[in-house]
């Protein structure tokens, strides 16, 4: 499906938030190993649709909600945010660095389309992909700790 406005673009950051959020409380759940980092994942999710929220709703105008301010395929960010039940916790972390690498390209592409007509909503897509960067550094050494721990 083919997002072209400034709402549907919202919804589709939100709807990624949200099921990550979901993904990472379940990764918690079922491991105990680095449940504290997970779950301040879920937590920082939950800030960043806010935060998407209020640049969306202090910069929006009926101007640009009525024209396309986007070309983005939703489906090109889907992701699938359950796990076997038999995975390990390290095919867990990877699971996670390839949702963490969908929703950062996500934000960069909707950062680079929304530039010329809403600064601060660019600017918070921006930001939210620094940050996923930053989570996949992070997800990347609990990763190599797992990996330590088992090998």
């Amino acid at each position: 499906m083919r997002l072209h406005t400034a709402s549907e673009v919202i919804s589709l950051a939100r709807k990624l938030e949200n099921e990550s959020a979901g993904f990472y409380k379940g990764l918690s759940g079922k491991y105990g190993k680095d449940e504290a980092a997970l779950l301040s994942f879920t937590g920082e999710n939950i800030k960043n649709v806010s935060q998407v929220e209020r640049a969306y709703y202090g910069s929006i105008s009926d101007a640009i909600e009525g024209g396309f301010a986007f070309d983005i395929e939703a489906d090109n960010y889907a992701f699938e945010a359950s796990l076997a039940d038999n995975a390990s916790y390290p095919e867990a972390v990877n699971k996670a660095i390839e949702i963490e690498k969908l929703i950062a390209g996500f934000y960069s592409d909707a950062a680079g389309q929304s530039q010329s007509l809403m600064a601060d909503v660019q600017r918070v897509f921006k930001l939210l992909a620094r940050k996923r960067a930053e989570r996949i550094e992070k997800l990347g050494l609990l990763l190599r700790s797992a990996q330590a721990d088992s090998g």
